[in-house]
């Protein structure tokens, strides 16, 4: 099982809170006035739950992703993540997802992974092995419209994630690694929260 450190913003809210004002006790208007102010303020904040699609501007109707481009060690890291990044844009937006760069797609969307690494969290007493590992993925992500206009970017997108490890902690990046697609969706999951959150 997997305990995730969320790197995109939290969903924002906000409270309200009516003051009442009057010499005595309160009355049917004023208590009337003070419901109708709380739902007005309520429902006036401009905050959203993670996982909710809101839209990116109204021209865009199709996004191109193409590969990611790999510049670690890991080996086929950016195929991954790129089939994990257009999975999550399918499931979750109305877009139209084209796996490669297209003149015909209203936005397009790279990424670079920059960095990954795996460090020790805990350790087995009997084993002595590594229990647990903190997983670090970093990224360069652009999405632009057909102009070439920048919608989202972000020269140095992190991912941190902890795993309970089975296995040697070097095996983690194995291209067949289910650590390694857990890894993928969640990573996924994040960037495009915080692509769809810009908005």
């Amino acid at each position: 099982m997997s305990r995730v450190e969320l790197m995109h913003s939290p969903a924002r809210g906000g409270k309200s809170e009516v003051r009442r004002s009057g010499h005595g006790g309160s009355s049917c208007p004023s208590i009337l006035q003070a419901l109708m102010l709380t739902l007005l303020f309520g429902t006036a904040c401009g905050y959203h739950t993670a996982g909710h699609a809101v839209t990116l501007p109204a021209n865009v109707q199709t996004i191109a992703i193409p590969a990611f481009v790999n510049r670690t060690q890991t080996y086929k890291i950016e195929q991954r993540l790129t089939s994990a990044v257009v999975q999550e844009m399918v499931t979750r937006t109305h877009y139209h997802i084209l796996n490669e760069a297209s003149d015909s797609a209203d936005a397009t969307l790279r990424g670079v992974v920059i960095s990954t690494s795996t460090s020790p969290l805990t350790y087995d007493s009997q084993t002595g092995r590594a229990s647990s590992a903190l997983v670090v993925v970093t990224a360069k992500v652009t999405l632009t419209d057909r102009q070439g206009k920048v919608l989202y970017q972000n020269p140095a997108y992190l991912f941190r994630e902890e795993y309970q490890v089975s296995r040697e902690l070097s095996s983690f990046f194995e291209e067949d690694s289910p650590a390694l697609e857990r890894l993928s969706r969640q990573f996924a999951r994040t960037l495009v929260s915080n692509v769809l959150e810009g908005f």
